[in-house]
Order: structure tokens, then C-alpha cells, then sequence
């Protein structure tokens, strides 16, 4: 903001608010809480998870495989690696998904980002079919049924 004295606009000096630093800070804590939750969730049912998403997009129609035991492996190495990721790695991979969704889930992001960039040159796999979005959405309603967030 800027003060105007006698015909003299002056440049108002920002100072931080206790306030809002100890809102952005819960709102930091909180999002670090959902992602360990999500994460110990993950590690809970990751054979599942695995199962579930690769029989969800053979069923769809979005993935063409010559092995559903080697998508499904494909998948878990996938989500075993996400659990070893570190953020930065995390924020890297899902760079150019982030805007698929308004608010994405980011292990449906993970999963999607590795479907599209990294199995599609897969051995086992066929083809890929269908959108970003077509994938992401049958990925994250099998997420979002053992991870909610």
C-alpha cells in the first residue's frame, strides 16, 4: 500500500503478520501430516493398490498388455519406488500432470506420470489408450479407495 503525504507518495514498508505466518504454518503442517498419512496408508496396501489399479485399466480398456502379472508388477515397482522418493523427485515427475486435475491426488499423479512416460515403452505392454485425464481419473478411483485425502 502507499501513503500519500502532501502530494508525496511514500512506498509502505511490508512486515510479515504473526497471523498469517502461523497460518501458513499450520497449513504446511497439515499437508506434511496428509502426505506421511498417505504414505503409511500406501505401505499398508500396496498389493492391493497395485492389483486393483492394473486390473482397473485392463478392464477400461486404457492399457493393452500381453501380461496383466507384469503391469501388475510394473504398478507395485512403481509405487514402491514412490515410497522411497523424495519430495523433489515427486514434485519432478508429476510436473507436467499437476494441471490435469484441479486438485490431484499426488500417488493417482505418480501412478499416471509413470503409466504414460515410463511403461508405455514397456515390453509387456501393447498399447495405451485414451487421455491424460481418462488415465489419471481410473487410477485415482482405486487410489482414492485405500488413500483418501
Amino acid at each position: 500500500m502507499k501513503q500519500v503525504k502532501k502530494g508525496i507518495t511514500v512506498a509502505r514498508e511490508y512486515r510479515p503478520n504473526v497471523r498469517e505466518s502461523a497460518v501458513i504454518s499450520r497449513l504446511d503442517h497439515e499437508k506434511e501430516s496428509q502426505r506421511q498419512n498417505a504414505m503409511h496408508l500406501l505401505r499398508e496396501h500396496l498389493d492391493d493398490l497395485s492389483d486393483r489399479i492394473s486390473m482397473k485399466l485392463i478392464e477400461d480398456r486404457l492399457v493393452e498388455t500381453t501380461s496383466k502379472q507384469e503391469l501388475e508388477q510394473q504398478i507395485l515397482f512403481s509405487l514402491q519406488t514412490l515410497l522411497t522418493a523424495e519430495d523433489f523427485d515427486v514434485q519432478f515427475q508429476t510436473a507436467n500432470l499437476r494441471t490435469l486435475v484441479p486438485r490431484p491426488h499426488f500417488v493417482s499423479l505418480w501412478v499416471t506420470a509413470y503409466i504414460i512416460e515410463k511403461l508405455i515403452d514397456h515390453k509387456c505392454i501393447v498399447e495405451i489408450y485414451g487421455t491424460d485425464e481418462d488415465i489419471y481419473r481410473c487410477v485415482n478411483k482405486q487410489v482414492t479407495r485405500y488413500i483418501p485425502m
